[in-house]
């Protein structure tokens, strides 16, 4: 029996907008719906396939990560219970089987146009700035570092939201303009917390979190809550321990199939990098969804219920 995949939804209620990956729509004036399809992007590109398994790989990773910290980081999650919510949401009985593992009942929240970027190692754009100046966000960095080395103390690497492209790094002193002194410290804090508690859970399971970025919202009762994604392969870059070198860039968890194979295709002058896509071969796709779900397994110790989402 073959996986329910999502593309896209279109559910009887106000959608607020449709990212790359999740649909999101507003549940009364308090609550949001967030769904998570099985849309793969790369280099910027959606691609026309669907991956098996992908949106629910990152709720459920987020799910569990959420219920880890809650006893000391607050958070907009309600329920993942896809049953749940359609009993609370009636209109939305005709699109349980859609909704099923890669939905997200949440608070609203107002959110900080900030993304919290931890790094515990170098890599991807901070390491491209880096071999070029020295520098992060134009802030100059120990000499000396190779490519995927630890830093002596993680790194927080604000950056603004970008609807679309590239997050473009800014300072701590550019991010205090935009959200101000007291909540700059408090989601540096709170972004330090889940990202030294997410990397020691990480190590016990072979997995290093080279970095990984957060966002958070203000609830109306003025509390500050982790919101979106948490942990997931998308988020951040998951690396597997045994394999780990400084040095070189490392083999990951999540969309490196896919990746490498535009990479080729772009070598041999296939493809120029931008849309339209192009036709993925059904190996790449089954690869990368392998990848997802052996992150999903090894992050939380158990397979995903992949029958319950046939």
């Amino acid at each position: 029996m073959s996986p329910t995949m999502v593309g896209t939804t279109d559910l009887p209620l106000p959608q607020i907008r449709r990212g790359k990956v999740r649909d999101v729509y507003a549940v009364g004036d308090d609550r949001l719906l967030l769904v998570a399809s099985d849309r793969v992007s790369a280099f910027d590109v959606v691609m026309r396939e669907l991956v098996p398994f992908k949106g629910a790989v990152l709720t459920q990773i987020t799910a569990w990560w959420l219920r880890q910290f809650e006893k000391e980081i607050a958070h907009h999650m309600l329920t993942v219970n896809a049953d749940e919510i359609v009993g609370d949401i009636p209109a939305l009985l005709p699109f349980e089987a859609q909704l099923r593992g890669r939905s997200m009942l949440c608070r609203r929240t107002e959110v900080f146009p900030i993304e919290c970027v931890v790094r515990g190692y170098i890599s991807g754009s901070a390491w491209k700035e880096y071999r070029a100046s020295g520098t992060l966000a134009g802030e100059h960095l120990p000499a000396g570092l190779s490519e995927s080395a630890p830093f002596a103390r993680p790194v927080f690497s604000p950056a603004t939201k970008a609807e679309s492209g590239h997050d473009e790094n800014i300072t701590v002193a550019q991010m205090r303009d935009v959200v101000g002194a007291s909540d700059a410290a408090t989601l540096e804090r709170l972004s330090r917390r889940v990202y030294e508690r997410g990397r020691d859970v990480a190590a016990t399971r072979g997995i290093i979190i080279a970095d990984t970025k957060f966002e958070f919202g203000r609830a109306p009762d003025q509390r500050i809550l982790l919101i979106d994604e948490v942990m997931t392969p998308d988020s951040s870059r998951f690396w597997p321990a045994d394999q780990y070198a400084p040095g070189r860039t490392q083999p990951s968890f999540d969309k490196q199939p896919l990746r490498d194979w535009l990479d080729a295709e772009r070598r041999a002058g296939r493809w120029d990098g931008n849309a339209p896509p192009p036709t993925l071969p059904a190996s790449v796709v089954a690869a990368t969804s392998e990848r997802y779900l052996d992150a999903f397994r090894r992050i939380t110790g158990a397979s995903l219920d992949t029958k319950a989402l046939q």
